[in-house]
């Protein structure tokens, strides 16, 4: 019940239109059960893909019905009854979930790369980024170090994926498509016409959500970025791009290829130390999310 009424606030919340929506389709359920042709007069058909997006309507015997009809009268008595103050706060927090930092960051991370072409930036990164991992670099052989960075990156990057991705959203927009594409293929076989109109309306709409879906599937990703180039900008200027003084750091022995140089290309122009980064990177990243528990996925309800 707590998840109906949380749904129907927030579906007030982000257009104070829906109240009224929501009471019209309350009043015209019959057993619970409400089909679009009851209501159409009175809402759009992008209202009324929003309530089944939301899960609020779900699949009837003989339409839609209301998931929860007494939670859904209690969210709306509950949200009338705290005022025009807590729907504004949640309005602004609905809008958007990236906060100021969120976009700082991607405008950090989108200068930063900036860093690979230009070599002023490179070396300004690669020099301060060697104040923290030159004494690393000293201790440990080139090739165990790009270990050590990406067990970190692959640490860090695991853990910021899963808790700023919301994959419960993500599998219910998943979801919500396969449905969409069931019921129309049905539609189809049946010949139903007002049927396929109402589904294409409910699939403009779930497409509209896309772009919503993937704002919050590279939100981790801003923050990943924005802690990641900075590492992978000193490994570049390391091996020798933008720091002479760093000399070979010795070679490595890989299979079919036998010794080459850390800036030997192996994968067309793609140099060794990218692909050994990438394959360190690869591995630990799943072993430390086998490790944690960590899936991250998309999840259903």
């Amino acid at each position: 019940m707590a998840r109906i009424e949380q749904k129907v606030q927030d579906l007030v919340s982000e257009d104070a239109e829906m109240e009224a929506v929501i009471r019209t389709v309350l009043d015209r359920a019959d057993d619970g059960e409400v089909k679009w042709v009851d209501v159409r007069d009175d809402l759009s058909s992008g209202q009324w893909g929003r309530l089944i997006e939301s899960g609020v309507l779900v699949d009837g015997e003989a339409g839609f019905q209301l998931a929860d009809p007494e939670a859904t009268r209690d969210a709306l008595s509950n949200g009338t009854s705290t005022g025009t103050t807590t729907t504004t706060s949640t309005d602004g927090d609905e809008e958007s979930s990236w906060s100021k930092w969120d976009k700082g960051a991607a405008v950090v991370s989108v200068a930063l790369f900036a860093g690979y072409s230009w070599q002023p930036m490179r070396d300004v990164i690669g020099t301060f980024m060697d104040v923290f991992l030159g004494p690393l670099n000293a201790a440990l052989p080139f090739y165990a170090v790009v270990m050590v960075l990406a067990v970190v990156t692959g640490l860090y990057s695991t853990i910021l994926q899963a808790n700023l991705m919301d994959t419960e959203m993500m599998g219910e927009y998943q979801e919500k498509m396969q449905e969409i594409q069931e019921k129309r293929k049905k539609a189809k076989e049946e010949g139903d016409d007002e049927a396929l109109d109402r589904i294409q309306d409910e699939q403009m709409e779930a497409m509209g959500d896309q772009m919503g879906m993937f704002k919050e599937q590279f939100r981790p990703m801003v923050w990943i970025m924005f802690l990641t180039i900075p590492v992978f900008l000193w490994m570049y200027w390391k091996v020798g791009i933008g720091d002479p003084s760093s000399g070979e750091f010795g070679r490595m022995v890989l299979p079919f290829r036998g010794s080459v140089a850390w800036k030997d290309p192996v994968l067309g122009p793609v140099q060794v130390w990218i692909v050994w980064y990438f394959l360190c990177s690869m591995g630990f990243t799943q072993i430390i999310r086998k490790g944690l528990n960590i899936d991250i996925s998309p999840t259903g309800n």
